[in-house]
């Protein structure tokens, strides 16, 4: 019976790994759609509550222009902290992939240029990063998930750490 239960788990172990990874060959993420799916990106009307990743949202400059810094910091136990610190922005969950509003949205995280995940508040735990220069990136998102711009420029935060 134990013999069973330990090929149950190796099955388990193994499959699971075989599905994260045909997953990831086809575009689908851990932040809720497929980026294989052309009807997800763009292929219908993004104000009737469809994103467009590669459609930027352009505000003008000024005083009440979002804007975001950013600070990683090694945590004590394991991992690191991300804290993200919006100016003129609100973190909206409740209206991801929803219409957008002005100064309003979600931000997504990036390490090394690979989308880790969408971020909803101004900290993530983030429990492993690459050993070597890591970059770690984070995007002001409007709620259609475009990209948020100021005068042409991306809203987005980076920060870099050596990691032994």
């Amino acid at each position: 019976m134990s013999r069973s239960l330990a090929l149950f788990a190796i099955g388990l172990v193994f499959g699971g790994g075989a599905g994260f990874v045909t997953a990831a060959a086809y575009g689908v993420t851990f932040d809720g759609h497929d980026h294989g799916d052309a009807a997800q990106h763009g292929a219908h009307d993004t104000a009737q509550g469809g994103h467009d990743h590669a459609q930027a949202t352009h505000l003008p400059a000024g005083p009440d222009a979002p804007g975001v810094s950013v600070a990683l910091t090694r945590d004590p136990m394991s991992g690191w902290n991300l804290h993200v610190s919006p100016q003129n922005f609100r973190f909206a969950p409740e209206n991801a992939s929803a219409s957008d509003v002005p100064g309003e949205g979600h931000a997504h995280v990036y390490v090394n240029d690979v989308k880790l995940a969408r971020l909803y508040s101004e900290w993530m735990h983030i429990p492993d990063l690459p050993k070597g220069p890591v970059e770690v990136k984070v995007s002001l998102n409007a709620n259609s998930h475009s990209p948020l711009m100021v005068d042409g420029i991306p809203v987005e935060a980076v920060v870099t750490v050596q990691v032994e």
